[in-house]
């Protein structure tokens, strides 16, 4: 099969292998390298890692909800691991995506490193911090260019946020609001949300109405402020009008839907804060960043 190479990467026309680039690609911006990752050497640290953590291809396969014929496949380098599957596998280890990577891979360092370290266990390249400021003129901004359509109500406009903020993170590898959102039944739901808009409703900047729609209850919110767009360039506000754009016509179940497809929501245990990270294994149509052409021009 033709290869493409990327640095030191090696990437083969597919899926499973635009994701293995996306994962060293997302390792080299935190360790200012690239390397080649192989099916087989992913098959070797799995085996590797088994054992050490004392389990039989029996019981990982129980713990990933996978056969045991297929830990022998992926063991051996014969099978790809999905994106969710390689998620469920370092989460079961307690390493990160970046250990199981490293060029420098060693068992035994992981382990040791850990005990000695346990609160440095997760390498992030940035760990979101709120802006409050920031998140409420966002918020304004987004409910005065659509707090007139009739389907935006509460689902509809946390997922204008989510996408705003995970779309911004996957093109500039930084984050727009800072906030984090957590995986619940009906999406992402951003952490907080509530304090904010109950502190704005007390500032008068927002005023909370309950509505008949389609028949059903709708919680919606009209600003009766003009956000402050002073603290968002020209990339954020681009980003988050692309999003305004595309889906701010969708209906409540149609955007959580779509949502529930992304692979932040994907790869999120229910209940848990969503990884930003995870933007770097999305896949068409959610990508928002050309993976292809950067392969291409390397």
């Amino acid at each position: 099969m033709e290869k493409t190479i990327f640095a030191d990467v090696y990437v083969r026309k597919s899926n499973i292998n635009l994701f293995i680039f996306k994962t060293c690609f997302s390792f080299a911006r935190k360790n200012n390298s690239m390397k080649t990752i192989t099916q087989k050497e992913i098959g070797q640290r799995v085996s590797e890692l088994r054992k050490n953590k004392g389990f039989s291809q029996e019981e990982l396969a129980k713990l990933l909800e996978m056969s045991r014929p297929s830990i022998t496949q992926i063991e051996l380098g014969k099978r790809n691991l999905s994106v969710i599957e390689l998620k469920k596998m370092v989460d079961t280890f307690s390493i990160s995506m970046d250990k199981l990577l490293s060029s420098d891979f060693s068992v035994s360092e992981i382990f040791i490193d850990e005990k000695s370290h346990p609160e440095e266990s997760e390498i992030r390249i940035s760990v979101p911090k709120l802006k409050v400021g920031k998140f409420k003129d966002l918020l304004l901004y987004i409910l005065e260019k659509c707090a007139g359509k009739p389907n935006v109500g509460e689902t509809v406009l946390y997922k204008l946020l989510y996408f705003s903020d995970f779309n911004y993170y996957e093109l500039y590898e930084g984050h727009l609001s800072g906030a984090e959102y957590r995986k619940l039944p009906y999406g992402p739901v951003p952490q907080k949300l509530d304090v904010i808009i109950n502190q704005m409703i007390e500032g008068n900047q927002l005023k909370r109405i309950r509505v008949d729609y389609h028949g059903y209850p709708q919680t919606r919110y009209l600003p009766l402020v003009k956000p402050d767009l002073s603290g968002i360039n020209a990339n954020e506000k681009d980003v988050v009008d692309k999003v305004i754009d595309l889906y701010s016509d969708w209906s409540a179940s149609a955007i959580s839907d779509y949502s529930h497809k992304d692979m932040p929501w994907l790869a999120s245990k229910d209940g848990e804060i969503i990884d930003y990270e995870l933007v770097f294994y999305r896949e068409a149509p959610y990508s928002v960043r050309n993976y292809d052409e950067m392969v291409d021009t390397q």
